[in-house]
């Protein structure tokens, strides 16, 4: 078994931060996550917001290891935590932890840590995701704004598609 874990500090207020998680999937930075199944969502009573969710990823695995499956031998169990920065509103904190379990085989030891280094890549593409969706999320928030405002203009493809 190995721990993996890591915080980070986005500049963002934890409202944004937690819509952006909810929509994070599909995203560009992480192709090899097609599909999000939300298993369970509850609220506790200190009105804490718990969802746990099921990624199916496509690893891109060479041909030799996808004829020996290793779908009852390894085992990821990823938590993250989003909580408002204690000093700044404006900021939110990211709380990252895996357990990482390999068994049945002699190695395991040395594959569990090439997956936490296999994780680490890809919390930092996961972070840089979080970003692209929250510029998304703002962008269509301006465009929502100009267009009570009437101030937002048509592209002339999209006029002339209209026709």
């Amino acid at each position: 078994m190995k721990i993996w874990a890591s915080e980070h500090i986005f500049n963002h207020p934890w409202e944004t931060v937690t819509n952006a998680a909810m929509q994070k999937y599909p995203n560009p930075m992480n192709p090899s996550v097609f599909g999000v199944d939300v298993l369970n969502r509850s609220v506790d009573t200190a009105g804490r917001l718990h969802s746990t969710r099921l990624l199916s990823t496509e690893w891109g695995l060479p041909s030799m290891a996808k004829s020996i499956s290793f779908t009852n031998m390894v085992s990821v169990d990823e938590k993250l935590t989003y909580k408002p920065h204690p000093q700044d509103p404006e900021k939110t904190v990211l709380t990252q932890e895996a357990l990482i379990t390999v068994k049945g085989i002699s190695l395991s030891s040395y594959l569990e840590g090439l997956m936490a280094k296999t994780i680490s890549v890809n919390a930092s593409k996961g972070r840089e995701a979080m970003e692209w969706v929250i510029r998304r999320l703002n962008t269509e928030i301006e465009e929502l704004a100009a267009t009570a405002r009437g101030t937002m203009r048509v592209p002339m493809a999209a006029a002339v598609a209209d026709k």
